[in-house]
């Protein structure tokens, strides 16, 4: 699975990277949303894990210029927001995960799997309703 990582903490997207290189081709990590994006266009990856809150463009918008332009990259959300309504506006988007930041190292490999077979995966820390 080819990848694309974005999040505007350096240490995250580190961690994020160190995390999946040996499993995924990760082909460009990005620290903002646009450059995130331009990538996303360019290189075509199978799946783009993105951070919501980046400063210029948000996940969520990045999501939205994807399924508007038909990409094929399955979104996962990789973010610090475990709020019900941001689930349900991810998914409205396209996104067929849902990782939160404090559970990544145990969360963001099944999400990444289960995309692989396109059955949508929220971390079970969130409780919805």
């Amino acid at each position: 699975m080819r990848l694309v990582i974005a999040d505007d903490h350096a240490a995250i997207l580190e961690t994020v990277t160190r995390l999946l290189a040996p499993d995924f081709d990760i082909v460009a990590t990005a620290d903002t949303g646009r450059t995130a994006l331009e990538a996303i266009i360019k290189l075509d990856p199978d799946c783009a894990v993105l951070d919501i809150s980046m400063h210029d463009f948000s996940g969520i918008e990045v999501a939205k210029h994807l399924k508007a332009g038909g990409s094929d990259a399955k979104v996962i959300f990789l973010t610090v927001h475990e709020d019900q309504d941001f689930v349900e506006e991810a998914i409205a988007v396209g996104a067929i995960g849902y990782v939160v930041k404090s559970r990544l190292a145990s969360d963001l490999l099944p999400a990444l799997k289960r995309a692989l077979t396109g059955d949508l995966f929220i971390s079970p820390s969130i409780k919805m309703n």
